[in-house]
Formats: C-alpha cells, structure tokens, sequence
C-alpha cells in the first residue's frame, strides 16, 4: 500500500551504498553532489563518452564542498568526505556492483534506450534503473527493456544538489514497491518527492514549458523585460530570466514539440524561440516599466496558461493538488501556488481570465469542473490510515514544518473529519522527513498585535484552537517526533495524549530569544503534566535550554524512543491503541511546583535575554500552576503572552528575527 508520507513504512532496500550515474554534463554531478552530501560514504562512479566532462564534473564536486566550507555549511571534514570514493571514468563497467543506476544523459529518445540496454545487461537485476529525463514517457524509454519493473523516471531540477523537489513517475511497468522504495530515499535524504503519471513532461514541466512557451508568444505585444517585469508578481524569476540562465530555449521547443504531437496544436512551441540564443530581459528582482494595458494583457495571458495547466494536471490526475501546490514553490520558484493563485483571485477573475485566454489561444484545456471543486484539498496536511489510526503529518519542508494559521485549521480540520468515525481508533501527528516535528509557531500575523494587550491575547486564544480541541478529544492523539519541537510545534505536541520520539530528536521553548513568552499554554501544560519535571521546564522557559530526547524520556514527559521513522509511527499507534478509552478531562485543578529561583537573564547559549519578559514568564508559572482549573490556567498563560508582546523586548525581538539578525535586549530592560 501507498502511504502519502513516506517514511510512515520501512522501504524493501536500505540507503544506497554505490550508485552510478550516467551523464557527467550539466545535471548528472549536481545529481551525484546531492547524494554524496546526504550519504557521504557513498561510492558514487560518473560515466561519461568523453573525458572532459569528467574532469569538469570532479572539479565541480571540490569547487562546491570548498564553497561550502568557506560559508560555514560544512566543516572541512564533511566536504572530504562528499570528494572521498568519487570516480570518474569511461567504462561502463562499473555498474556491475551499482545498487542504483540514474541515467542524465541528453534528451534523446533513441540515444537513452541504447544506454538502458547496455545498462541491463551489465547491471544486477536487484538493482534500481532511473532516468533523469525532463518530459519523456517511462513508457518510451523502457518498454523494450526485459527488467522494466526496477525502472522509472526520476526528474530532478536544478540545481539538483539545492532543489528540494524530484518527480517519481508511476508507470505500469515498474514496480509500485520500487516507486515507494524511491519516494522514502529521496525524503530520507532531503528531497520532496512528487508523484507524477507518466504523461508527457509529467506534472511541474508541464506547468514551467507552456508558461515560458506563451510568454513567447506575446512577444509581438510587449517585450521580453516587460513580460518578466509583470510575472515578478508571481514568481521570483521572469520566464525569459531563468531561460538565459538555464540555456533553456532548446528544452521549450523539444517539449512544447511533444506536448504538441500528443495532445494537440496548441502547444507548438512558438515560432520565435527558434531564432533567439539570448534573451534581452531584466536581472534578477529588477522591473522596468510597464504600460498598464500591457501589464493587464500579459498578466492576463500568464494567469490564464497557468490556470489552464493547473487544472488540466488536476483533472487528469497527473499529479495531486498539494504536489503540485509545493511542487511550483519549492522547484519552480512561483510565491504562491497556481491553485492558492486562483483562490486569492477569486472564482469571477478566474472565469474571466479563462474566457479569454479561450479567445487568444483555442484549444487550451479549461475547467472540467465548479471552481470550488478545486479548492477541496489540504495544502500543508497529509494524512494516511495505518491500521485504523489516522497519521497526520505536517509537510512544509521548506519551513521545517512550522506551524501556521492554515496548518492549525487543516490539522483540526482532518481530526474533526474522522473523530466520530467508528472505525478510526485514534490519531498520530508527526512531521514531514527526518529533521523536524515542528520549528514552531509561524510568526505570522503576530506583528500586528504588538503593543496591544487584548489584541495579543486573542491571537493567542486563536492560535491555541487546535490544542484546546485535543484537551476535550475522547480519542487518543499521540505526537510523533521524528525530530526538533521547537516553540508552538513542541506545544503542540505537550497537549497530545502521549508523545513518542526518536532518539535523535530534542524539545526546546526559544520564545524568550524573540523577547516573548510562549502563547499556547507552554507556562502551563507541562507543570500540570510533568510536575516531577518542573526544574527542566523552569530552565527551558526562562533560558531556552534544548532537552534531548533521551532526557525527557527520563523525565516521563516521552513514553517511548525509536531508531527509525517507521520504527516510530509503530510505536505511535502501539501508544494510541494502549490510550484508547483512558483519555479523560484535561489537568485540572492546581499543582505543586517548586517556584523559579531568580537567575541571571542569560540564555543556555550565552546571549543576553529581557529581564522584563523573564519576570512575566516567571510570574505565569506560578499563578497558573496555583489555578483552579486548566481552562483558567490557560487564560494566565494567554495574559502573560500578551503582556510579552507589549515589552520593547517583543518589539526588538520579532523585528530581529524577521531582518534575521541577533536580537539585542541590552538596553529593553
């Protein structure tokens, strides 16, 4: 069974100990770079025709890891081991022993079959085959081979050692275990894998080709810095910008070619991108100016050939609506996703914009469907059935899975959908990859309330939605760590009925660094929980100490600790199935603590914090453990956050934090 969180099951192979790739030109040693930095001790061979891209590509692999010391990335011995069991060489022997095999070779149809050929009859039959291609069918490339169930395509995109996002197609010749197997290496190792259907382009260069290829088209209407001026609105790069860079114009035309062959005139590449090398555009994050109707003309004309893409992969099931929503951000740079585009315009300019590009350009797909329709998915959320648990993973990589308004409500929203489900035992929440559970509460709309105290404490009565549900919940919730809680992420998992953790994974409340106080019960939930603990959570608190996993699992505050993901969602449902029936009311009625003693206001890693916001912390401790209920309990902690949010502590804090420079609480008292 498919699991839309990866790491949920154990793959079928372990990590890759020698890969070869074939391919040492442009994207195959950024391929190699990446896996080599995730798994230093990989054997990783490069096989090319000739030898000048080798030597180029070894050169490539020192330049990065040197650059990466000198910016403090790596330390010096991390960059020898990325270079360390790096060859280069011509003999496609070498594969003989290769666990995994990515070809990235041109995009030549006949040139990559004749190298899978050679590749299967060198290679183990155990071992992985995949192709790096940007558009060609799995189908195309494999069908004549005799092993085609260890095979697919898997699209990266550049810069392949940064991008985050790979595209795994399932095509009914592989093995769906070999596309699970793939999906869990590539999120083990840092990527976001998307699923696509094994259609021409697949899902994100079906969205990148035919956005350059019709900004082509209005050339004749406005120039290529005028259209780039206009698509900076969306994306961080212009369309003519990033084909410059990426030498990407032949790429257009061979994709737009196929798309045309096989689905219709109207994606024929447009006749002036044969005839340009360079593109005379705008630099990165510059405009000139734009007449307003041609502003209208070309915003128009880019909404509505993203639209038309956006629903034509949807409704034909290419790709899934929260793919490809962080598939555009993450690889393909736009500021909002194509389909959060649509939601912000509105359902009247999303009709009127698509009545046109129907005028300017018949034969484009258009909505299938109510617009509405369109919307009806989770954007940050996943969740999976695993033995009538629901798992609930939040997926927001690119910010280590910190919680926001919108993951709250999808949160909620998931829990409220199955909690009267009879067949549904409980719920696990957990964090998307190996890193982190949660880096914390999204900042959000919090600088708005700054300075006002009532403001401040229904902010924080509305951030606490979620938790407060969990407190009056009948059914288990238990919190998975699969790496840091930090602030509103490890308040989150304090209110779940149990938590469980890896090994490697470690709590921490680093509010007081921003000069506030924790806003969702942090100064309450853990005394009423861990009042043995009391001391750990004093120091955590006030001086934003980190508690290791094992530590708190000493402490009783985590039940049990696990080597590996999968090990862990296991141990999670064991906790929700030995909870079931035992969740009761939520801590009330007071808890003996010992009290804070006075300390210097110097945080665990020497910087100087508020002694203002620490008295305030110290302060809610003790009034809240001495409430008679929880609810009350919860209101001092909201009052204390909002007291916090209208010190100069706050101001200096959260105005440090966004410009992202060291706060300095040496002169807000």
């Amino acid at each position: 069974m498919t699991y839309a969180n990866p790491l949920v099951v154990a793959p079928s192979r372990p990590l890759p100990s020698r890969v070869a790739i074939v391919g040492a030109g442009t994207i195959g040693p950024d391929i190699g770079y990446y896996l080599k930095a995730a798994i230093p001790d990989l054997t990783l061979h490069l096989i090319d025709v000739a030898q000048g891209p080798l030597d180029r590509a070894v050169e490539r692999f020192a330049r990065y890891a040197r650059k990466a010391v000198e910016r403090g990335k790596l330390r010096e011995a991390q960059a020898q081991a990325i270079t360390r069991n790096l060859h280069a060489t011509l003999d496609y022997e070498v594969v003989r022993e290769a666990d995994w095999v990515i070809e990235a070779a041109t995009e030549d149809l006949d040139l990559k079959r004749r190298i899978f050929a050679r590749l299967e009859e060198l290679m183990r039959p155990e071992a992985m085959l995949t192709s790096n291609t940007s558009s060609l069918p799995a189908e195309r490339i494999f069908s004549a081979l005799g092993t085609k169930h260890r095979t697919t395509v898997t699209h990266f995109f550049a810069p392949a050692w940064r991008n985050p996002i790979v595209e795994v197609v399932r095509w009914p010749g592989a093995d769906p275990q070999l596309v699970d197997d793939l999906k869990w290496l590539f999120c083990m190792t840092g990527k976001v894998p998307l699923v696509t259907a094994d259609a021409p382009c697949f899902m994100l260069d079906r969205i990148f080709d035919n956005w350059c290829n019709d900004a082509a088209f209005l050339l004749d209407k406005a120039s290529a810095a005028e259209i780039d001026s206009t698509a900076s609105e969306f994306v961080q790069a212009g369309p003519f910008f990033v084909l410059n860079l990426a030498n990407g114009t032949p790429i257009i035309i061979e994709t737009n070619t196929l798309q045309a062959d096989e689905e219709g005139e109207a994606y024929r590449p447009a006749p002036v991108l044969r005839s340009v090398d360079r593109w005379l555009t705008v630099g990165l994050g510059k405009e000139v100016p734009v007449a307003p109707e041609t502003r209208s003309m070309v915003r128009d004309r880019l909404l509505g050939i993203l639209i038309s893409q956006t629903v034509d992969i949807v409704d034909r099931d290419i790709g899934a609506a929260t793919d490809l929503e962080i598939g555009c951000r993450l690889a393909l740079g736009f500021k909002s996703g194509p389909l959060d585009l649509m939601r912000q315009i509105g359902n009247t300019e999303v009709e009127r914009i698509v009545a046109r590009m129907e005028r300017e350009r018949p034969g484009l797909p258009t909505p299938r469907r109510p617009l509405d329709d369109y919307q009806n998915f989770a954007r940050h959320v996943l969740v999976d059935d695993i033995a009538g648990v629901k798992v609930i993973t939040i997926r927001r990589p690119e910010a280590l899975n910190a919680i926001s308004d919108e993951v709250n409500d999808e949160i909620l929203g998931a829990i409220r959908r199955f909690e009267d489900d009879p067949a549904v035992h409980g719920f696990v929440i957990t964090g998307y990859g190996p890193r982190a559970f949660s880096a914390g509460a999204e900042i959000g709309r919090f600088p708005t309330v700054l300075g006002n105290a009532a403001a401040a404490v229904r902010y924080a009565f509305d951030c606490a939605r979620l938790v407060v549900h969990i407190d009056s919940m009948k059914k288990p919730v238990v919190a998975a760590l699969n790496g840091m809680a930090l602030g509103g992420g490890l308040e989150l998992a304090l209110r779940c009925h149990g938590i469980v953790a890896m090994r490697g994974a470690s709590l921490q409340f680093p509010e007081i660094m921003l000069g506030i106080a924790p806003g969702m019960g942090g100064t309450v939930v853990p005394y009423r929980r861990w009042p043995a603990a009391a001391s750990a959570f004093h120091d955590m608190l006030r001086r934003a100490d980190r508690m290791s996993a094992n530590t708190a699992h000493d402490l009783g505050i985590i039940d049990s600790l696990s080597d590996d993901i999968a090990s862990l969602i296991k141990a999670a449902i064991a906790r929700v199935a030995a909870l079931s029936g035992k969740v009761g009311p939520a801590h009330d009625g007071p808890v003996s603590i010992a009290p804070p003693q006075p300390i210097e206001p110097v945080a665990a890693n020497g910087q100087r914090v508020s002694a203002e916001v620490m008295r305030i912390i110290e302060g809610a401790i003790v009034e809240a453990a001495a409430a008679p209920t929880l609810s009350a309990a919860l209101e001092t902690g909201y009052r204390a956050f909002a007291s916090t949010a209208c010190t100069a502590a706050a101001r200096e804090g959260i105005d440090a934090f966004l410009k992202r420079r060291p706060a300095d609480f040496s002169s807000t008292g």
